[in-house]
């Protein structure tokens, strides 16, 4: 790992870390915002999500300590338009999984052929977060339709 440039990294992986940290905060406070017939199986995808973003948040911090330096304490800014409809909700979340996804191409993009297990870390990551946007994505769709309708006030691309 000698040949990354631990500092820029470092400066990366920190940022990953408060933007899970920030996922964890954000699909928790989403969990109990949820109302009507479909509130069980949602808060417990959203909750699902909170975990996995913890996860995602060690992660992060053990490859910080790995790399000799000391993990962020700070969280990431949080996204919330205070409109509580699922739509909303999935719509801010595709946001917040759109930064996490740039994080780890930038971090990609510092360890390709430098560090095979940061390169390999940060893949698997872009991988993770790619299928989850779509999962995002596809739960945005009517039924019966194949692409994402805009948001309310934006005109059709």
């Amino acid at each position: 790992m000698s040949e990354v440039e631990k500092e820029k990294v470092v400066a990366v992986l920190n940022r990953i870390l408060e933007s899970e940290l920030a996922g964890v905060v954000r699909y928790t406070h989403y969990s109990f915002l949820v109302f009507g017939f479909g509130r069980i199986p949602i808060v417990a995808w959203l909750r699902q999500q909170a975990d996995e973003s913890l996860a995602h948040a060690q992660q992060a911090g053990e490859w910080i300590t790995t790399l000799d330096a000391y993990p962020s304490l700070a969280i990431g800014p949080l996204l919330d338009s205070h409109i509580f409809d699922i739509a909303s909700i999935l719509r801010e979340s595709l946001e917040a999984e759109k930064v996490a996804l740039d994080l780890y191409r930038e971090l990609l993009a510092l360890t390709e052929d430098r560090s095979v297990a940061l390169e390999e870390y940060a893949r698997q990551m872009i991988l993770v977060e790619e299928l989850h946007a779509g999962e995002v994505d596809k739960m945005l769709r009517r039924p019966g339709t194949m692409t994402t309708p805009p948001e309310r006030g934006t005109a059709p691309a």
